[in-house]
């Protein structure tokens, strides 16, 4: 029961970040940009989701 309130803590904020990379991808679409990753994106985006990926795993392991 205690683990509740961290779960609705991490939906609500992978609801946040979900609708903020949908709100992204529609104001590009509204401005004609292309939507494409490069090296660069690749390398800002793997230090960020390692860390929670890993994170997330220690915590289904040792629950």
């Amino acid at each position: 029961m205690e683990d509740s309130v961290f779960v609705i803590f991490l939906g609500f904020g992978c609801i946040w970040i979900l609708m903020g990379v949908i709100g992204w991808i529609a104001f590009l679409k509204s401005e004609g940009e292309e939507i494409k990753f490069g090296k660069w994106g690749l390398i800002v985006a793997i230090p960020i989701l390692i860390p929670i990926i890993v994170a997330l795993i220690i915590g289904v392991l040792y629950h």
